[in-house]
């Protein structure tokens, strides 16, 4: 404890309390961020089954792949939509 004064009244300081604080904002910082992570690598395996699903199902005749190493940029939209779609559905669903 550290007293400081002030006037004709004494302060007490605690020196400790700081610690637990910045203990405590440290632990909910480093809980926050590995919560933000495990939500960014669910959504990246989401949307990257997704887009499979679609290149695999719904267009089984035209490789999504192949076509995007030939340089076509309507595909390449369509792959960046679907991803698109697919992630504001998975940010709805973690927000509940």
């Amino acid at each position: 404890m550290c007293e400081a004064y002030a006037g004709k009244h004494a302060v007490l300081l605690s020196t400790e309390g700081k610690f637990t604080m910045e203990l405590e904002f440290f632990t909910v910082t480093l809980m926050n961020l590995g919560i933000n992570l495990i939500y960014t690598i669910v959504a990246l395996v989401v949307s990257m089954v997704a887009l499979v699903i679609v290149d695999k199902k719904l267009l089984p005749g035209i490789s999504i792949e192949e076509e995007m190493k030939k340089g076509n940029i309507a595909v390449a939209i369509f792959a960046s939509t679907i991803l698109l779609f697919v992630a504001i559905i998975v940010t709805f669903g973690f927000k509940g």
